[in-house]
């Protein structure tokens, strides 16, 4: 396919412009069924998946990773404080703004100061109940 002026297509515009449909087709489908997106970062993959696994089950979109990656608007995450250590500033800022979940094995003083300095919008110490975590998941996506 060619413009007029004989030039070729600008590829990737279309496929960017494609993206973003595609993005914004998402938010309204999540928005119009109320469907909450979670991202769950835990450096044990396994556990963070089994977690994933169980929140959808719930009827959550939830991802697991091990490694911080861009946000999604209104995307809720929760994080095992562990992971805290590994992330660069650019990752801290996004993490600070999205008011995570902090769950961590760890019940100490400083544990939970490290969680408040991330803005945690909840602090659960391992192990945690499924149910308790939806219940922390639905507080923080009302908000």
């Amino acid at each position: 396919m060619a413009r007029t002026d004989g030039d070729p297509l600008p590829v990737d515009r279309l496929l960017g412009d494609l993206r973003e449909a595609l993005d914004l087709l998402g938010r309204l489908e999540a928005a119009a069924f109320q469907i909450v997106a979670v991202l769950v970062l835990d450096d044990d993959e396994r556990l963070a998946e089994l977690t994933a696994r169980g929140l959808r089950r719930l009827g959550y979109e939830a991802e697991a990773a091990s490694r911080m990656r861009a946000l999604r608007p209104r995307e809720v995450v929760v994080l095992d404080l562990g992971l805290s250590a590994s992330l660069n500033a650019h990752e801290l800022v996004a993490l600070r703004a999205a008011r995570p979940i902090v769950v961590t094995g760890a019940a100490d003083p400083a544990s939970r100061a490290l969680a408040d300095d991330l803005g945690a919008s909840d602090y659960m110490v391992k192990p945690v109940e499924l149910e308790e975590l939806a219940a922390a998941i639905k507080r923080r996506a009302s908000t």
